[in-house]
């Protein structure tokens, strides 16, 4: 490659915003190491380029089919048609074909939104003869990981009109109130000073009510996929709605990212994110990270009741060294733990992870978090009263609630 390679280039930066559109992380980083390791192996051989374009572009193992799809719809691969015509034959379709059919969809529609941008609308008419029934009801009720991009686009609309009101809590503190079931002796002697006589006129005192501050822990490593990216909607939304909130992210290091989300407008607040955190859909280390936020966070955030929304598929890479006890002075340090897990959205889900199993034992809540129904029903429990500590069940919920 040299400096005479513009068109290329340009071709990289829209095979790039088309894989970003069809759900892969594809930044402007990437793309520019792309470049690089098109000069370093040169462009003699397809199966070299694509090989460098998938060493730097794809990093799991999930990502693969999707981005050879990409490739070779978008470089014009002649041994496409040979694959089109398989497609033709009778098979049998499994859980894995269902997900090859939900990648393609979304591919085609990033590569239809890159061409709507370049050739003018086709006005076309088109007979719906589906099923009728709510689209918003299905839209509840869909996964986070299967869903298209403008489905995406839907749910987070409904995410910034999502109500979340934490129910307030009993502070420590005294507010004189005539209606109020304690006597106040201070107010009362007050009172009998300005008076001058020898009764003493009662006063009386209540608790002063406040909503407890929110701390959420939210895991954007690469195994949490979609699923962080959705969720920081949602955090932000939680954001703008509770005046003392604090959100950290973690992967293989912690990030507080409360200052960005407090800006208004959320893709900015994602934006500043993305620049900010260094270590987005990387590895996981849970441990080591709440081992920092209770080092040099907790004291300053967990104060008065704190509620604590940990999202994390509990999948560590250091196999959940250390895990237990952080997780034990996590839960000492708050009113109320809830566990987030997109993995709950399975019926026979089991904690068999390491980490899972560490953290399992020190939640009072767990719960799934994977469509906009689970969040709805978590904006619903943070509106109702958690359980006294006293009536905290020993045995922790049933895995087969969701």
């Amino acid at each position: 490659m040299n400096a005479s390679d513009g068109r290329l280039i340009e071709n990289l930066v829209f095979f790039g915003r088309t894989l970003r559109a069809a759900g892969l992380p594809v930044g402007p980083g990437k793309l520019i190491d792309a470049v690089e390791a098109l000069r370093t192996v040169g462009l003699s051989r397809r199966d070299d380029f694509y090989w460098a374009l998938h060493a730097v572009l794809v990093s799991r193992r999930d990502q693969r089919p999707l981005f050879d799809q990409a490739f070779h719809l978008f470089w014009r691969n002649p041994q496409l048609l040979e694959r089109m015509m398989g497609l033709m034959l009778p098979s049998f379709r499994g859980p894995e074909d269902q997900q090859r059919e939900e990648m393609a969809r979304r591919l085609a529609e990033a590569m239809a939104g890159e061409r709507s941008s370049e050739e003018p609308a086709v006005e076309e008419t088109e007979i719906d003869a589906a099923l009728t029934w709510s689209d918003r009801e299905v839209l509840r009720q869909m996964d986070f990981e299967k869903m298209s991009a403008a489905e995406e686009a839907a749910a987070k609309r409904a995410i910034a009109a999502l109500h979340l009101a934490i129910r307030p809590a009993a502070t420590r503190r005294y507010r004189s109130n005539a209606a109020g079931s304690r006597i106040d002796p201070r107010g009362s002697l007050r009172a009998s000073l300005r008076q001058g006589s020898g009764a003493i006129p009662l006063r009386f005192r209540e608790r002063r009510v406040r909503r407890p501050p929110v701390v959420v822990l939210c895991d954007i490593s690469g195994s949490m996929g979609r699923y962080s990216r959705m969720l920081l909607h949602f955090i932000h939304r939680a954001a703008a709605g509770h005046d003392r909130f604090q959100a950290f992210l973690f992967g293989t290091r912690l990030t507080n990212a409360t200052r960005p989300l407090r800006n208004r407008d959320v893709d900015e607040a994602l934006a500043e994110l993305t620049g900010a955190v260094a270590d987005w859909s990387g590895g996981t280390r849970i441990g080591a990270c709440l081992a920092e936020f209770n080092r040099l966070w907790s004291r300053r955030v967990l104060g008065q009741g704190a509620i604590v929304l940990l999202i994390t598929d509990g999948i560590d890479r250091e196999g959940g060294e250390g895990l237990a006890a952080e997780m034990a002075r996590l839960h000492r340090s708050c009113r109320r733990l809830i566990w987030l897990n997109p993995l709950l959205r399975w019926q026979f889900y089991e904690p068999k992870a390491m980490g899972a199993r560490a953290i399992l034992p020190y939640v009072d809540e767990f719960r799934p978090v994977h469509n906009l129904e689970s969040l709805a029903d978590l904006a619903d429990a943070l509106s109702k009263p958690a359980a006294s500590p006293a009536a905290r069940p020993q045995v922790r919920p049933r895995l087969d609630a969701a």
